[in-house]
């Protein structure tokens, strides 16, 4: 198999971080996050990417390291919620084993809180305003890209990895028989 088994994504709060450590878990894959990779990178936090490089310049380097992440990762892959806005990324996407998590606002309210970390809810006195704007503008890119989706704002992440694994069947996740060791 070439690429990871399984790519979360999903709006902030959605629990790509939490789901993907579960799901990885479950599936006894490893499991990476974008975001993660990035800070390695660049070895330095986002906020401070945002900060000195703008959303653009942090944009251009997660899809630089997106695109490493499917040709290297073979287990759980989470993606930062903007990760397929940039035109590239979505097209590497397109097609792949995409699970879409989707969260209603008042989880994700009680997931987030003031949005401290969280550079694209930074600027205002009501981080879910900027929530609500960032997730109808996204929710169009996450849906055409999923190929499945499911709610993760009822019940443990453990039990949103279940519910993943069952709706995907195990048949998608395991590896060509040449692979196995």
């Amino acid at each position: 198999m070439s690429g990871p088994a399984v790519i979360l994504l999903g709006p902030m709060g959605a629990g790509k971080t939490s789901v993907g450590r579960e799901l990885a878990a479950r599936l006894d894959v490893p499991f990476d996050d974008l975001d993660a990779m990035i800070v390695a990178e660049a070895g330095r936090p986002i906020p401070a990417i945002f900060e000195s490089e703008g959303e653009a310049g942090f944009r251009e380097l997660e899809a630089a390291v997106l695109e490493r992440a499917l040709a290297s990762c073979r287990g759980v892959l989470s993606l930062g919620g903007g990760a397929p806005l940039h035109p590239a990324s979505r097209e590497r996407l397109r097609g792949g084993p995409v699970v879409l998590l989707e969260i209603d606002e008042r989880t994700a309210t009680s997931r987030i809180g003031r949005g401290h970390g969280r550079p694209m809810l930074a600027g205002g006195a009501d981080p879910m305003v900027r929530w609500r704007e960032l997730a109808r503008a996204r929710g169009p890119v996450y849906r055409e890209l999923a190929r499945w989706s499911v709610d993760t704002g009822r019940g443990s992440a453990a039990s949103v990895a279940r519910a993943i694994t069952d709706m995907m069947g195990r048949d998608l996740l395991s590896l060509p028989e040449e692979e196995n060791p």
